[in-house]
């Protein structure tokens, strides 16, 4: 909840070093304004992104978990926003699985000179998850640790495919 009492989704930002992260600066710098509830996370790439991570985020109070790399093609580790394409797709079934909407995890694009869109997307991403209400996770999710161990276990069978 913000101040005026009205919800202000928290989101988690795992943000690629050499290109989102980077627009991040550029939003900031050009002055765009994003929902400051975003906690941004710099990563060096979007395929490093350990899905486990992403689960102990919702878990810790997260109420999204926004992913953001360089555009496909243009890695500076080559493949990487592919593997992280793929790790996003599966653990948007485990969440369904587990009964959230996979719209509280989103990964997009943006390149260190696309400032405007970093913020369009982050705005974006605050106005689903305010449709979709706070998560309150250990009210919604039951045997956690079990569900996150599974879902570490499947990403885990998808990367070795």
């Amino acid at each position: 909840m913000s101040e005026n009492g009205k919800f202000q989704p928290v989101i988690v930002g795992f943000l690629c070093n050499w290109c989102s992260y980077r627009a991040a600066d550029l939003a900031g710098i050009s002055r765009l304004g994003y929902p400051a509830s975003l906690r941004d996370i710099r990563i060096m790439c979007s395929g490093r992104l350990d899905p486990a991570f992403v689960l102990h985020a919702l878990q810790s109070g997260a109420d999204g978990v926004l992913i953001m790399g360089c555009h496909p093609g243009e890695c500076h580790y080559h493949e990487g926003n592919y593997k992280a394409l793929r790790r996003v797709r599966l653990l948007k079934r485990v969440l369904r699985q587990m009964g959230l909407e996979d719209d509280r995890v989103q990964l997009h694009w943006a390149s260190a000179a696309e400032g405007a869109l970093f913020a369009e997307t982050v705005q974006k991403m605050a106005d689903r998850l305010k449709e979709l209400g706070p998560l309150h996770w250990p009210d919604n999710i039951k045997d956690m640790e079990d569900r996150i161990a599974h879902a570490k276990e499947l990403a885990e069978r998808e990367e070795a495919e």
